[in-house]
């Protein structure tokens, strides 16, 4: 009897001891979730009181799953968006921004923080093959199948639509890093973005006047990084809200005028604006190939111009690493002819 009493006096404690350090490691797991403070994402005090519940209704489970599959462990993501006119033909867009990330200084590892988010069934699917991480983004109805040509109404719904959707990204508690599939991503970019705290929004330029900080810089929303907080969200909501009231413009031109007139430093945003040197596009080429990060294929028209002078740029690219250091002192960029006479049609 004494050696079964012992038996069941073992089991019983080991069960009990069990149990003790499962609920203590749950208890440790939501504490630290609670606690986490990310590195490059403080906060600080807003002017604006942000609308910062996320948008389940629309988006639901299946967007915090492809977010969280992408993230960095702070929650940093790099996010595009792909429509069918992006996925098909002999050499797609996203096939030459993906060759980026191929073809590029420290870019292969970044691709498992990239989250594609297709706007329709096919760009979904491409993307699911190509076994990315993927979101198909529900549009209420809207269509955005196919090529819509800069600045028709098609065009400047489908940027206020990105605007609402990356919105709600920060609102989810993502910072991300937001690139059009036009831009090829020749080196990481990170080294280059800087990692101070106080900084909420660092973008590119069409044309760089030479201040990081000044307001004149003629801004583009293809490529930016961004950070979740309150200030950030209350900025997209405001600019969100102007979206009736600004017919005819895109959402960059609306951001510019934001920035211009001081809304945006009210709302207690810091601003970075980007040198072209190392943030390039066909507006305003980088003059330093050895320095270059990424290429947008900026002043622009039409999709096939897009990819055929892009591709242009990664046989650049690839004779420069190819070339001899001798050789690379005469380097230059091959001119974007289609994308300049894509104006004259």
């Amino acid at each position: 009897m004494n050696f079964k009493n012992s038996i069941n006096e073992y089991y019983h404690y080991i069960v009990y001891t069990l149990l003790t350090i499962t609920l203590l490691y749950i208890f440790l797991l939501s504490s630290s979730a609670k606690s986490i403070n990310f590195a490059l994402y403080t906060t600080r005090n807003s002017v604006y009181q942000p609308s910062n519940t996320f948008n389940t209704k629309i988006h639901g489970d299946k967007l915090e799953e492809a977010l969280a599959g992408a993230s960095t462990e702070d929650k940093t993501v790099i996010i595009t968006i792909v429509n069918k006119a992006y996925v098909e033909g002999d050499k797609p867009m996203l096939d030459i921004f993906l060759d980026g990330f191929w073809l590029g200084e420290g870019t292969e590892d970044l691709i498992k923080h990239l989250l594609i988010v297709a706007i329709d069934q096919t760009s979904y699917k491409r993307c699911m093959f190509l076994h990315l991480h993927c979101y198909k983004l529900e549009t209420d109805g809207v269509g955005f199948i196919g090529e819509k040509l800069y600045m028709s109404k098609d065009f400047i719904k489908m940027m206020w639509e990105r605007t609402r959707f990356l919105g709600d990204i920060l609102k989810s508690g993502y910072s991300f890093v937001f690139t059009d599939t036009d831009v090829l991503w020749l080196r990481n970019p990170f080294p280059r973005l800087s990692h101070n705290n106080s900084i909420d929004l660092q973008i590119s330029t069409d044309e760089f006047n030479g201040n990081q900080w000044s307001e004149a810089n003629l801004i583009n929303t293809g490529f930016y990084m961004i950070r979740s907080n309150n200030r950030t969200i209350a900025l997209f909501d405001k600019w969100y809200t102007k979206k009736d009231n600004s017919t005819g413009l895109k959402e960059q031109d609306v951001l510019q005028k934001m920035i211009r007139e001081g809304e945006v430093r009210n709302l207690g945003l810091k601003v970075r604006f980007l040198d072209t040197v190392y943030f390039s596009g066909f507006c305003q080429n980088s003059k330093d190939v050895r320095a270059v990060v990424t290429v947008h294929s900026n002043c622009c028209r039409r999709i096939k111009s897009k990819t055929a002078d892009l591709t242009v740029v990664i046989h650049d690219w690839k004779r420069f690493m190819s070339a001899t250091e001798n050789e690379t002192s005469w380097f230059q960029w091959t001119p974007h002819d289609h994308c300049r006479d894509s104006w004259r049609h």
